[in-house]
């Protein structure tokens, strides 16, 4: 661990971030004194204060631990930050939290999921069908496992499953034994400035796949002859040109019944029991992990139907005959068009409502276009303002350019708080609430509308 183990205290610039957290959860484990910053208050940071880590909201020096052996910032933290300054000042030791990560599991056996999209449900379930066989490994995950309500574990099996960050190039500092890549879809264009540039750094990430290790691909991603491994295999939710593909796929209420092909072999009689065909793609992927790994099949098949998901991700908050709610973290085009068209393919019947919080100005103004498009699939759409995260406002950048291109009925609501007003007049069949800000916070209040209803 090159001097991981020596470290008594470690505090935390952006402890409620997903992935930060994950980190300090893996040093409370090893009895490491943690402490922290955030910008806000969340149901995360709560829960890492009932864990036993001292956390406060005020950009305010006095109340940070002035002692740390290490200081790990995400880079979202401003560089004109008054704790990171001071920090800084003191030369006290600064890390990145993937150069943590690299440091932490430089030694031991990894599979990383990498992706623009899907890369955190299916490091999860690869996490879990390692956890619920028997198998064993630590995690660091990039959202919460419904089925241990945490985004990270830890295991005597020194084997790591590490959600892959392309943001910052995070990625490039692991070393992977067995490497997943979900999708290469343009995003981050902010810090990669082109998709062909974005793409390149993925081609690089390949390039850190140790000597015999390998590399399980989405088939058809754009440039795949340039990736590079010792061993390459592609697979797919359906499509029979993938060396991995799920055949005689059955749906049923909600659930998929299917067989997993691939190069000699067949596991069959496997049962997902989440929503989306996306999903599918991604159980079809952890199970070509576990398989590598020599996991009996059996094991296998129990532990796909026992995942439970993840938080936020096709997560049903309300399923009956007559009404569907639908939380989800999409905030990319390609991964609301998975979220809808799975939503409407499960349920074909019902009118589909989505309530979509655009994610960064830069974002927006790079994929307007994708949005609109992809957004009008569903038979009514409910935009709200875009949510900033670490970005300043841009000029002329507001929800309106999506609004401006839809095609579908349209409802522009200028406040989140609005939404529960107006959902007491509509009549609601489908509904799904996407975005990876803070639209999470109207679930509970837009759940208690729809089952009084």
């Amino acid at each position: 661990m090159n001097g991981i183990q020596h470290i008594r205290s470690v505090y935390f610039l952006g402890i409620g971030g997903i992935g930060m957290s994950a980190l300090a959860r893996y040093f409370i484990s090893r009895n490491v004194s943690v402490s922290g910053y955030d910008k806000t208050e969340t149901s995360l940071t709560k829960q890492l204060e009932l864990e036993g880590m001292a956390i406060h909201y005020d950009e305010n020096i006095e109340l940070i631990d002035k002692s740390a052996d290490l200081v790990i910032y995400t880079p979202a933290i401003p560089a004109t930050h008054r704790e990171l300054v001071y920090f800084q000042k003191e030369n006290i030791p600064l890390l990145k939290r993937s150069d943590v990560l690299g440091m932490i599991t430089e030694n031991s056996f990894n599979i990383c999921v990498a992706g623009t999209h899907g890369k955190t449900t299916t490091s999860a379930m690869i996490a879990h069908l390692l956890r619920a066989t028997g198998y064993g490994a630590n995690a660091f995950l990039g959202g919460i496992a419904s089925n241990y309500d945490t985004n990270f574990w830890s295991s005597e099996n020194d084997v790591c499953v590490v959600e892959a960050d392309e943001y910052d190039r995070s990625f490039l500092k692991l070393s992977p034994d067995i490497a997943i890549i979900t999708a290469m879809d343009p995003d981050h264009l902010d810090i990669y400035g082109t998709a062909e540039k974005m793409e390149e750094a993925f081609i690089d990430f390949t390039k850190r796949i140790r000597c015999k290790g390998i590399l399980f691909s989405k088939y058809g991603l754009k440039r795949t002859g340039e990736l590079v491994a010792d061993q390459h295999q592609t697979y797919a939710a359906r499509d029979e040109s993938a060396d991995i593909f799920a055949q005689n796929l059955q749906m049923n209420n909600g659930s998929y019944h299917f067989d997993c092909q691939m190069p000699g072999r067949t596991i069959a009689g496997l049962v997902l029991n989440m929503g989306g065909m996306h999903n599918l793609e991604n159980a079809v992927a952890a199970i070509a992990v576990a398989a590598r790994l020599n996991i009996a099949e059996e094991k296998i098949r129990e532990a796909v139907a026992s995942f439970r998901g993840v938080k936020r991700r096709f997560e049903y908050v309300v399923k009956n005959e007559q009404l569907v709610f639908i939380d989800d973290y999409a905030h990319h085009p390609e991964e609301l068009r998975a979220l809808i068209n799975g939503a409407k393919d499960l349920f074909p019947a019902k009118k589909c409502t989505v309530i979509f919080q655009p994610h960064l100005f830069s974002r927006t103004k790079d994929l307007a276009e994708g949005f609109a498009e992809v957004l009008s699939i569903a038979d009514e759409t409910v935009l709200l303002p875009i949510y900033p995260a670490r970005e300043l406002p841009m000029p002329g950048v507001e929800s309106e350019m999506i609004l401006s291109k839809l095609t579908n009925a349209v409802h522009c609501i200028k406040d989140k708080n609005e939404l529960p007003a107006w959902l007491e007049s509509q009549q609601t069949e489908l509904l799904i609430l996407a975005g990876a800000g803070d639209i999470d916070t109207m679930v509970e209040p837009l759940k208690k509308i729809l089952l009084n209803n």
